[in-house]
């Protein structure tokens, strides 16, 4: 047995290179013409025997020579696999990555398996076209990957697993990228070469829903919300609704508006994008740059009360006089077509923009304003199906308290706490001012000193809430008897006003009587002279 192995080795050994051989002078010195026809018909026929097919997915595509998104998604997908199976690795350093993305080597192999069927996945590199002159640096090869399965399976990957594939690939691209905070830039500098109407830096605030001040139970509704609307995409299309939500973010300043947008960026894996609407010149341009923005983002609006005069009734004193300066001074007036003009996006725009059929360009889009004064909001721009959640940030409360105490000081209980308590239902102090208050100065001070500054600040809030309360009091006493006054001065007047004319009738008839009264004395005393001087007579 031992002697027909050793003989059936050299044997095997020839027959090889006989083969290695003969496929080499195939390739060297027969015809091209001829050539492929027969690869043709040799694959037919060795097809009828082997029960494997392949598919190919080459790294780039088209005439431009574009990398394949498909290609990508692979190799992201198969990151996961060859880390773990694949003897020989290949480090890049992907774009917009985290980390180091570790993909199969050329001519490495991993295997899958997906619904009981295993398969296999294999990096190729064809080697370069070899050319005797060009002016074009050498080409390095092409790269593709192989998949191989038995061909009793062909509907199965072809379908599921394919679509598969590319979902957990772009979920782990997704995973693996990082967070980008993007500005959109004036439309002037639009055209210029390789300009893009949005700019960006790498995001890497560090806030998530754990370390927000907030109560419990508020944060974890807001949490739910959000991952209920990631996974919302077959919901959204079944009742014929974009795929997109509105959370409007009001309270006063320092009580984490910001920061609750980084927690939403953090816990959705989205990118932010700013947009300053005083840079944008008209509806227009505001559409331009919604259709630009991918899937998968938080489009936020800071301060939108602020931002524009959106609704024509917040038009400010300091304008006016400007405009009647501008008017009134030639020069200003000769270069005002020369100067910047301002935006004049609409309020109507806006809308369209949220909630128009604009906003249908995309899914999974998450908008969010932030305002300091809700009331002064146009009732349109907020109402449900435009910002769809009304998110309250207010004071802070003993429940954020004890979060920013485990923050900040790692305590989940103290003494001091109880007093802590009674005080922040008191007063109103921002979680921003607690938040600095609990932060150590130095290496020295200690948890102890932070709570007794803490407490001390309260009630320094307190007694400036309490005098200022009766400052307010003393005022509104004061202007309460000032109008009080006003009032019975108004009143006093009007039934003077009212009793003038009774008073005029009155004198006047007095005054008539007065005459009545001096016309018989008159005539009396005619009569008197004239008796007189007939008894002289």
């Amino acid at each position: 047995m031992m002697m027909m192995m050793g003989e059936m080795w050299p044997q095997l050994g020839s027959v090889i290179a006989s083969a290695m051989f003969a496929y080499a002078m195939f390739q060297q010195y027969f015809p091209y013409q001829l050539r492929g026809p027969i690869e043709k018909y040799t694959q037919k026929l060795f097809g009828y025997v082997y029960p494997y097919i392949h598919i190919s997915f080459d790294e780039y595509s088209g005439e431009w020579r574009t990398r394949s998104e498909l290609f990508t998604t692979i190799q992201s997908y198969l990151s996961t696999k060859s880390s773990t199976e694949a003897k020989r690795l290949k480090a890049q350093d992907v774009k917009d990555s985290k980390s180091l993305v570790l993909t199969m080597d050329d001519n490495e192999e991993v295997t899958d398996e997906f619904q009981g069927i295993k398969l296999w996945w294999a990096s190729r590199k064809n080697a370069p076209i070899q050319s005797s002159f060009s002016f074009y640096p050498r080409s390095d090869g092409k790269r593709h990957y192989k998949l191989t399965f038995h061909r009793r399976h062909r509907d199965i990957i072809t379908g599921s697993y394919l679509d598969h594939v590319r979902k957990q690939g772009k979920a782990i691209a997704v995973s693996n990228r990082q967070r980008k905070l993007y500005i959109n830039n004036p439309a002037e500098n639009w055209s210029y070469y390789k300009a893009t109407k949005w700019s960006a830096v790498v995001f890497e605030h560090p806030a998530t829903f754990e370390t927000i001040a907030m109560e419990p139970k508020k944060k974890e509704e807001i949490v739910n919300d959000l991952i209920k609307f990631s996974k919302g995409k077959d919901y959204y299309a079944k009742i014929g609704k974009a795929w997109k939500r509105g959370y409007l973010l009001y309270g006063p300043p320092g009580t984490g508006k910001s920061t609750m947008i980084a927690a939403m960026s953090n816990l959705m894996n989205y990118d932010v994008y700013d947009l300053e609407l005083t840079t944008v010149k008209n509806n227009t341009e505001l559409r331009k740059l919604l259709i630009e923005t991918p899937n998968r983002a938080i489009i936020v609006i800071e301060d939108i009360d602020c931002s524009l005069d959106l609704t024509g009734q917040r038009k400010k004193k300091k304008e006016k006089d400007d405009e009647d300066k501008e008017e009134k001074d030639p020069i200003k007036k000769m270069r005002g077509g020369e100067e910047r003009k301002p935006s004049e996006v609409t309020l109507s725009g806006l809308l369209n923009f949220i909630d128009g059929i604009w906003s249908a360009c995309g899914g999974e889009r998450i908008i969010v304003f932030t305002t300091n004064f809700v009331d002064k909001l146009d009732p349109a721009l907020i109402r449900r199906g435009r910002m769809d959640k009304h998110i309250e940030l207010s004071y802070c409360c003993y429940e954020a308290f004890k979060v920013l105490a485990r923050n900040y000081l790692d305590l989940e209980s103290h003494e001091l706490f109880g007093t802590i308590e009674r005080l922040l239902g008191e007063t109103n102090m921002t979680p921003a001012d607690v938040a600095e208050n609990l932060m150590p100065k130095s290496d020295i001070e200690g948890a102890d000193s932070c709570l007794k500054a803490l407490i001390e600040a309260l009630k320094t809030a307190k007694e400036e809430a309490r005098v200022k309360a009766e400052e307010e009091a003393k005022l509104k006493a004061e202007e309460e008897a000032k109008l009080k006054a006003e009032k019975e001065a108004k009143l006093k007047e009007e039934e003077e006003a009212k009793l003038k004319p009774e008073k005029e009738e009155k004198e006047k008839v007095e005054s008539a009587k007065e005459e009545v009264k001096c016309k018989l004395c008159n005539g009396t005393s005619a009569k008197q002279d004239g008796k007189e001087n007939g008894d002289n007579h």
